[in-house]
């Protein structure tokens, strides 16, 4: 079942490998996302309820502001894999940064 499931799936799963490795690395890495759920886990896993949305939203945002401080680990060789985000993906990085 697994081999049918890839087979069936490569042309999407291939999609991944048409990126040079300065942008799939970037993509694949999910040490980032992880350690942002890890922090709202913390944050939620001891309160029962909130009173209403905003008031999570609110918890959310200054505590990964907090935790956002810590984050100094620089991404390697993030220059040459936003100058690859640029040429494939032209136009969407022009509002954010200027190259």
């Amino acid at each position: 079942r697994v081999i049918a499931s890839w087979r069936n799936k490569w042309p999407l799963l291939s999609a991944y490998f048409r990126y040079p490795e300065a942008i799939r690395k970037p993509i694949y890495t999910t040490n980032a996302v992880e350690a942002v759920h890890r922090q709202f886990r913390k944050l939620t896993k001891t309160k029962g309820a909130f009173p209403n949305e905003d008031s999570l939203l609110k918890l959310l945002y200054v505590g990964i502001n907090k935790a956002s401080e810590k984050w100094t680990m620089p991404i390697q060789n993030w220059g040459q894999a936003v100058s690859q985000f640029s040429i494939y993906f032209e136009g969407r990085l022009d509002d954010i940064i200027k190259l």
